[in-house]
Parts: C-alpha cells; sequence; structure tokens
C-alpha cells in the first residue's frame, strides 16, 4: 500500500517509517524539515501542496502523525495550532475522501483529556481514564485543536465511510518534560510507565495495528498498560508508593540502587485495554520491564535524550 506519513521527520515518523516498510509498505514521508523518511517538505496546512503529493505519488492510505505539540505553544501563535493541527487535518480527510480511501489513521493524544482540575488534582482518587471519560475539556491550544482535528476525523467516518482510527498516545518523548519538577528524567519516565507513558516502539507498532484492522470510526488510548486496578484509585492518590510496592516488592531496594524515588501521589491512569480488544495491540514494554532492567543491570527499555530537537523546533532555528 502507498502510505502518506505526515511528521516523518519527527520521533515517532523515524521509527513508524521503517515498520511500514518491512510491513511491505510504500511510505511517501511528507514534514516540514529534511529526514531520512522524509521525500516531500511542506505543511499539511498548504492544501495545494496536500493535493499535489496524492495525485504525484498514487496516495492509498495516510498515516496523520504531524503537529505542532504542547512544547510548541511556546514558540507558536494559536493560529498556527489551528492551522497545523486542524486545516491540516481537513486538507488531509478531504483528500483522502476524494481518493475514495478506505482507511485514515489520526495520531491525537492522551492529553486532551487532562482538565484544569485532573491538572492540578482535584478529588480524592486517581482519575481512571478510558475512551468514555468525560466531558473533555482541553486545557491548552495543542489540547483543544487536537479535539477538533479528531472531531473532524469522525464527521468524514460518517459522512464518507472512511475507516477512521484516532490513537490517543501516552508520553513517549525523549526530551526532559517541560513542566515536571524533582525527578531526573530517566526516573520521571520509569515512573510514567506505571500509568502514562509507552515506549516510542511501542507507539509505531500501534499504527500498524490500526492500519491493518481500522473499522469505522473508533478512538484508541495507546499506553503501557497500567498494573493496577480501579479499586484502587483512592489509595494511589493518598500513597502511591505502597500500592506500588504491593505490586513490585522489590521495587524500593531497586530504586536506591540509583537514588531514584518511587511518586506520592499519582493523578491519573490510562487505560488501554480497547487497543488490545478491538485492535490486538499491547505495549511490550511496561513497568514491569523496566523493573527487570533494573534487577539485571540492562539498558533501560525507553528512550531518554535531553538534547532531542524536534523537527518544529529545527525550522524555527533555521
Amino acid at each position: 500500500m502507498r502510505i502518506l506519513l505526515t511528521g516523518s521527520s519527527g520521533w515517532l515518523g523515524r521509527f513508524l517509517a521503517p515498520r511500514l516498510r518491512q510491513a511491505g509498505h510504500h511510505v511517501i514521508g511528507l514534514d516540514i524539515v529534511a529526514g531520512e523518511a522524509t521525500d516531500v517538505i511542506g505543511s499539511v496546512a498548504e492544501r495545494a501542496l496536500v493535493e499535489r503529493v496524492f495525485a504525484d505519488h498514487g496516495i492509498e492510505a495516510v498515516i496523520h502523525a504531524g503537529a505542532l505539540h504542547k512544547p510548541d505553544i511556546a514558540r507558536f501563535s494559536p493560529q498556527a495550532f489551528v492551522d497545523v493541527n486542524v486545516s491540516g487535518t481537513l486538507n488531509l480527510l478531504q483528500a483522502a475522501v476524494d481518493a475514495r480511501h478506505d482507511r485514515f489513521i489520526f495520531t491525537s493524544t492522551t492529553s486532551l483529556m487532562i482538565s484544569q482540575a485532573i491538572r492540578e488534582g482535584e478529588g480524592h482518587a486517581a482519575v481512571w481514564l478510558d475512551e468514555t471519560a468525560g466531558p473533555l475539556e482541553p486545557r491548552n491550544i495543542y489540547g483543544v485543536t487536537k479535539l477538533a482535528a479528531e472531531g473532524l476525523c469522525r464527521i468524514y467516518s460518517r459522512e464518507h465511510g472512511l475507516n477512521c482510527a484516532v490513537l490517543r498516545t501516552s508520553r513517549f518523548f525523549p526530551e526532559e518534560d517541560d513542566t515536571e519538577r524533582g525527578f531526573s528524567g530517566e526516573n520521571l519516565k520509569a515512573n510514567e510507565f506505571l500509568h502514562r507513558r509507552l515506549t516510542v516502539e511501542d507507539a509505531a507498532d500501534a499504527h500498524l495495528a490500526a492500519l491493518d484492522r481500522a473499522k469505522g470510526f473508533e478512538i484508541f488510548i495507546v499506553s503501557a498498560p497500567p498494573p493496577f486496578a480501579p479499586a484502587e484509585v483512592e489509595a494511589l492518590k493518598s500513597d502511591a508508593a505502597s500500592v506500588i510496592a504491593r505490586h513490585f516488592p522489590d521495587v524500593a531496594a531497586l530504586y536506591a540502587k540509583r537514588n531514584w524515588r518511587l511518586p506520592h501521589s499519582i493523578g491519573r491512569i490510562y487505560d488501554p485495554a480497547k487497543a488490545e480488544r478491538l485492535l490486538g495491540f499491547r505495549a511490550r514494554t511496561d513497568f514491569a520491564e523496566v523493573l527487570d532492567a533494573l534487577r539485571s543491570g540492562a539498558p533501560l527499555p525507553f528512550a531518554h535524550d535531553p538534547d532531542y530537537v524536534s523537527p518544529s523546533t529545527r525550522l524555527q532555528h533555521g
């Protein structure tokens, strides 16, 4: 299949493109900066460019992974987010319908599920989040535009019969978090595998599963499976370390060897069970695998690169 992959120079794109090729697909990469997997340089916000790419390359399906992201809020205007994340998605959907495609995969984010109340940790229990959670009240322009783009995917699926899978991915970026403080980068990422992280490799594999099994319109949370149960949400909010220790008795000793700390409180947990049920996808790397690496001295099973620079930042700084 001839697949248009947007965001092909980005962190996900560099892992997703070779996996698509290994699966026998022909990949045409589109991004705003050059990259190993990028064939066309330009923005999805340019309707004429999108139409030309479809015409020149005989595109048969789209994986739309390109976007302005949360860290870009400090560098780009709200209008730029609307142009890229909303209008760009609309351009691709219209081109896919005009080309009579039967599938469209959209990379979304669990970030749009986090209201300001959840962000500030209100309430006495952690919030267990699956695809039925709502009402959705994104807390920034990034989340607002990604939610709007999901709505466009829903409309085009319903009105044009486009099989569309929306993948709300949890965190898989390699750089330091731009808001969290008090934990080292690797320590923070390890902790997040308990409730809101996955590897970029697993994120890429989820897209392949969605490409194979997309049917109708469905939204999927894509995250490492949490070791917890919904009945533990109150304890996770008040004393997460004790709950974690019940599941993993040697975790304190393993963490001590690295001078790492467990979270005192966990405020939200993403539940990816629907993706396993309907797509047959389950993330390979979870918190248990992180602890296995600590026990054996093997490399950590996730990427941590404080010096990673996104395509949007590279473009802005020349």
